[in-house]
């Protein structure tokens, strides 16, 4: 059916990753993928979707070093271990609050805060309505991490490049390079058009020896158009993904989505170039 094209880790929540050639997958998700998150004073776990408030960390790029240990460079370059002090001291001064970088999930979920979007389908109605204006001036919905770690709510996320190629035909100035969309997995249709993974939902997906379910469609927020490492800021790329992408997400209505999360049945290891099969 397809071939991985490109594996990324994100170990620091919402900071930069690293692109891997290959990689452990354990039943919680990729290994060392969102292990740490920085966290404020407030029970606020750091998300750029709330860009006015954390956007900086996609300024900042996390690398796992070892089992449950990361390093971090910072905009001027200074890399720092997760967990000393003076990352936390100097990703301080960068938000402006104090925060600290922490591999513990908060005991009842953290806090995880999302910009309203203009751009229809970027959130639920039902949300859009309850939103609030908080102190840095943005209209914002709130909800939780999933229960013990750091994950919004899938623990895998795979896009497609057929997906991709059909949002580049609507948007041919947009750059839809998919580390925009900050996945786990790219995997290559060379022979699809459209969004062919609209039809696997439900699928066991085979992606060398790791076997998958797919759970839902990725609802997008506006972090797709924001700037990432050397990708210029574009609003018309999320424009692009409500007008011509937006499906139903399980209770919620139709949203802007691109791409699936998947859970995983079997661990394994995934290496660039394995065979992506729907299981029987």
């Amino acid at each position: 059916m397809g071939t991985v094209a490109a594996l990324h880790r994100y170990p620091v929540k919402s900071m930069l990753g690293e692109a891997l050639t290959s990689v452990r997958v354990t039943a919680e998700g990729l290994a060392g993928d969102r292990a740490f998150a920085v966290l404020d004073g407030a029970g606020g776990v750091g998300s750029a979707k709330h860009p006015r408030k954390w956007g900086t960390l996609l300024r900042c790029r996390s690398r796992l070093t070892g089992p449950g240990a990361a390093r971090v460079e910072l905009p001027d370059g200074t890399t720092l271990s997760a967990g000393a002090p003076e990352l936390d001291l100097r990703l301080s001064g960068l938000l402006g609050r104090q925060v600290r970088v922490s591999d513990e999930p908060p005991a009842h979920g953290g806090t995880l805060e999302r910009a309203v979007p203009a751009f229809e389908g970027g959130v639920p109605d039902v949300m859009r309505d309850r939103a609030v204006v908080d102190g840095t001036g943005e209209s914002i919905t709130s909800g939780r991490v999933a229960s013990g770690t750091f994950f919004d709510f899938g623990r895998v996320h795979l896009v497609t490049t057929a997906s991709l190629r059909r949002l580049r035909q609507a948007h041919p100035a947009g750059d839809f390079d998919p580390r925009r969309f900050r996945p786990n997995l790219v995997v290559d249709l060379p022979g699809e058009s459209g969004f062919p993974e609209d039809a696997w939902a439900g699928a066991a997906l085979r992606i060398g020896t790791a076997l998958f379910r797919v759970t839902v469609p990725t609802p997008r927020c506006v972090v797709p158009s924001l700037g990432h490492d050397e990708l210029p800021a574009d609003p018309d790329i999320m424009r692009t993904v409500a007008r011509e992408h937006r499906v139903p997400v399980l209770t919620l209505g139709p949203l802007s989505c691109l791409g699936l999360y998947l859970d995983v049945l079997e661990p394994g290891t995934i290496r660039i170039g394995d065979a992506v099969t729907v299981a029987t």
